[in-house]
């Protein structure tokens, strides 16, 4: 269907993926098949720029057209409460830590930071720097899946370097994502109040 639209193809995904992230509808498989479709490096270009552009629209919306108490629930709740309280004076370094940590809702909490004491630029850069590991994982995933899907119907067969070089390439993409994790889980830690001092 993409490939009808010709050079339309990218701008039309670019746009779908924008709606999907405002309107915080399921975009995973959306992501892998950015690298189905386009490759590696043109789908994260076009994920990148779809789902940063997307958290911005809905950034902007929360801050500016939320009603107070409709911010009250999102503040109130003790999770995104205690994040407010400890990243909100952090700049993109909080931005990008919570975008680090794996299953956090990443679209609704592009309404929690509108909410929040973040500035516009802050929550920007934040959010496109740590939403770059996991799209190059998915879309490396993807553009795997479619030299698998297509590997009957191609006049030239992958060499068994190549596959090899794509099975190391899934090893490393899971042992960074691991690694990012940790990081991330340390670095939140070590961010937390010591308790001992206070008392």
């Amino acid at each position: 269907w993409l490939d009808s639209y010709g050079s339309l193809a990218a701008p039309i995904f670019i746009l779908v993926n924008m709606l999907i992230v405002v309107f915080v509808l399921p975009g995973v498989f959306l992501t892998f098949g950015a690298g189905f479709m386009f490759g590696v490096v043109q789908g994260t270009v076009y994920i990148l720029i779809s789902t940063t552009s997307g958290a911005l629209i809905s950034f902007v919306i929360a801050r500016h057209f939320f009603s107070a108490r409709v911010a009250d629930y999102f503040l109130g709740h003790p999770r995104l409460q205690l994040l407010h309280e400890k990243f909100s004076g952090t700049g993109w370094r909080g931005v990008l830590l919570i975008r680090l940590i794996p299953f956090f809702p990443f679209k609704l909490s592009n309404y929690f930071f509108g909410l929040s004491r973040f500035s516009l630029r802050d929550f920007a850069l934040g959010t496109f720097l740590g939403i770059i590991p996991f799209t190059l994982f998915n879309t490396y995933m993807g553009s795997l899946a479619a030299d698998l899907a297509t590997l009957g119907a191609r006049h030239t067969e992958r060499s068994t370097g190549e596959w090899l070089l794509y099975g190391l390439g899934f090893l490393l993409s899971i042992a960074a994502l691991i690694a990012i994790n940790r990081m991330t889980q340390k670095a939140l830690f070590q961010s937390e109040p010591d308790k001992t001092s206070e008392s």
